[in-house]
């Protein structure tokens, strides 16, 4: 398997992960009947900010999931393909530290360099 392939296992996780410090930091204020509804009136940052960047992570994986066997199936160079796919992991983690400790400006950019990462895998596909 490559290091690549990890990347995505650990992408898959890691929503989990979040959705964890989510749980731990919610009390006993959770609804499991309405599991949604109850979100928007979490008074703990902590909580308000793990819930979102799980969904967010949920989000961005989508991409780079098939960014990264799109582009093994182009036989892109494995040494960029396991690059950029380390770089995303590490903005992803990164991200959800900045959002979790409530640094906006620091969030977005690595949220950005995600995405570029993404885009990346893409066009050495090409």
């Amino acid at each position: 398997m490559t290091v690549a392939y990890w990347c995505v296992l650990i992408a898959i996780v890691m929503p989990y992960v979040l959705f964890g410090i989510f749980n731990a930091n919610i009390g006993k204020g959770r609804d499991n009947n309405n599991p949604r509804d109850w979100k928007a009136e979490l008074l703990n940052p902590v909580a308000k900010y793990a819930h979102s960047a799980h969904l967010n992570t949920f989000e961005s994986n989508t991409g780079f999931i098939a960014a990264v066997i799109i582009s093994h199936l182009a036989h892109a160079s494995q040494n960029n393909i396991n690059m950029l796919a380390v770089a995303y992991i590490v903005a992803r983690v990164l991200y959800a530290y900045f959002y979790l400790t409530g640094k906006g400006g620091l969030r977005s950019a690595f949220w950005g360099l995600g995405f570029v990462c993404t885009l990346g895998l893409f066009a050495i596909s090409a």
